[in-house]
């Protein structure tokens, strides 16, 4: 027993001096430091709201039937949407998407048609191809995003998640490229989606021979702001 009572008091005696003329506020400051330190090993996933009026949307919906060329392809624009993103910095994962677009803002950009021939095209679009009064909204929300960090803030990604578009839910994959930079988050990419797969009716000219083909093409650079 005595053999081991030395270095038990050689031990509570460097415990003691450790503790000589540590101030209580000094105590307080390292116990705050270690819980700093905890809370940054932790996972911390960042929100941001999308900023539909600094971003830009897009729907390509190429001209088909037998004289295709004798018609011009479509560049609708989408003007109002909202939606959140979450990402976690320097982990990519938890991260999600979740938008909703007003379907009734949809709307022809092209300069080769007239004023005229836009009003027309924005009524049918409304009307006839989203029956926007009927099915009002377009939502995305994803159900898994998978992808790698890359260097200076950026992150490949495919954004895995639901589609509702004219009242029917398919799943699809969004590639996207990802940047944060200070509170803003930046995503830009394209995708496509078949028209059919939505039960989506096409608008059609020259007696059926001109007519919108199957698949959309979509595009974005989408903004966000940290909330």
């Amino acid at each position: 027993m005595r053999c081991l009572r030395l270095p038990v008091l050689v031990l509570c005696a460097a415990l003691t001096s450790g503790m000589v003329g540590r101030t209580p506020g000094a105590m307080n400051k390292a116990t705050a430091t270690g819980r700093a330190t905890i809370e940054a090993g932790t996972i911390v996933v960042a929100r941001y709201r999308l900023d539909a009026g600094r971003s830009q949307f897009m729907v390509r919906a190429f001209a088909g039937g037998p004289l295709f060329f004798k018609g011009h392809d479509h560049f609708v624009k989408v003007g109002d949407f909202t939606g959140e993103a979450e990402l976690t910095p320097g982990a990519l994962n938890p991260a999600a998407l979740h938008l909703r677009v007003r379907a009734d803002s949809l709307e022809e950009t092209r300069d080769v048609f007239t004023p005229q021939q836009k009003q027309i095209i924005n009524r049918e679009l409304r009307e006839i191809v989203l029956e926007t009064a009927k099915y009002p909204e377009i939502t995305f929300n994803s159900t898994e995003v998978t992808g790698r960090v890359l260097t200076g803030g950026q992150y490949e990604t495919n954004i895995g998640g639901d589609l509702t578009l004219h009242g029917v839910t398919r799943h699809i994959v969004i590639p996207a490229t990802v940047t944060l930079s200070g509170n803003d988050l930046r995503a830009r990419g394209e995708f496509t989606v078949n028209r059919g797969d939505y039960k989506v009716k096409a608008t059609s000219a020259v007696h059926g021979l001109v007519r919108v083909r199957d698949k959309l093409k979509f595009t974005f650079d989408i903004v966000a702001h940290q909330i």
